[in-house]
C-alpha cells in the first residue's frame, strides 16, 4: 500500500468522524510543513502559529477533500496560502517577479564533486557552500524559493508542485530553473566554476 493510499484511508476515517486519524496525519506531516513554512516565515513562533492554523483549515476542509490530489499536496497548498495570507496581513510579502515559461529548464546536472572525503578542508567548504545556498535561497523571490524548496527539499514532482502552487507545470519548471541559476551564480566564485557551467 502506497503512502498516498494510507493517507487516503486516514482522510476517509476523519471524514467518518475519527479525530484520532487526523492526529496521525498531523504527526506524519507536521515537521515537513513546519520546514516548508520556515522558508517563507522567519520567526519560529509565527511558523508554529501558521502551521497550526493550516492544520485547522485542513481539518475544517477535509469533508470536501475528494482525493484528486495527494493529501500532502493539498495540505502544502493550504500551508503556503496560509503563510502568504499571514505575511500579507503583516505587510511583509516577499517580492515577486514576472512569470515566464522555459521548456528547457530541466537541464540540471548535480555537482558531483561536492561530496568528497570528510577532511577538515572539505567540511569547511561544505559549511561555506551550505551558507551560500541558504543565503541565496533566502534572497529568492517567494515563488522561486517555494518552488525550489518543494522540489529539492520536499521531493515533490513537478506535477505536485504545479498543483500546490496553483500554476502551470511550465511555470514550475521556469521557477525552478531560475532558482537554480540564482543559487549557481552565488556558488560559482566559491567553487571556481565557469559562467557557462550547467547545474
Amino acid at each position: 500500500m502506497s503512502d498516498r493510499d494510507i493517507d487516503q484511508q486516514l482522510v476517509e476515517q476523519v471524514q467518518r468522524g475519527d479525530k484520532r486519524a487526523f492526529n496521525l496525519l498531523v504527526a506524519k506531516y507536521e515537521r515537513r510543513l513546519i520546514r516548508l513554512l520556515s522558508r517563507l516565515i522567519k520567526d519560529p513562533h509565527e511558523v508554529q502559529d501558521v502551521a497550526q492554523e493550516a492544520f485547522i483549515k485542513a481539518y475544517r476542509a477535509l469533508p470536501t477533500f475528494r482525493g484528486e490530489s495527494a493529501f500532502y499536496t493539498w495540505l502544502y497548498r493550504i500551508g503556503i496560502n496560509t503563510a502568504k495570507n499571514h505575511l500579507m496581513a503583516r505587510n511583509r510579502r516577499a517580492p515577486t517577479t514576472t512569470e515566464f515559461d522555459n521548456d528547457e529548464a530541466e537541464g540540471f546536472e548535480d555537482a558531483d564533486g561536492l561530496h568528497e572525503i570528510n577532511t577538515p578542508e572539505n567540511e569547511l567548504m561544505s559549511k561555506q557552500i551550505a551558507q551560500v545556498v541558504n543565503d541565496a535561497m533566502a534572497a529568492l523571490p517567494e515563488e522561486l524559493r517555494t518552488a525550489i524548496q518543494l522540489r529539492e527539499i520536499e521531493g515533490l514532482s513537478y506535477e505536485d508542485i504545479a498543483e500546490t502552487m496553483g500554476c502551470p507545470i511550465g511555470t514550475v519548471r521556469s521557477r525552478i530553473f531560475r532558482a537554480r541559476e540564482a543559487i549557481a551564480t552565488r556558488l560559482r566564485p566559491l567553487l571556481g566554476t565557469k559562467q557557462d557551467t550547467r547545474w
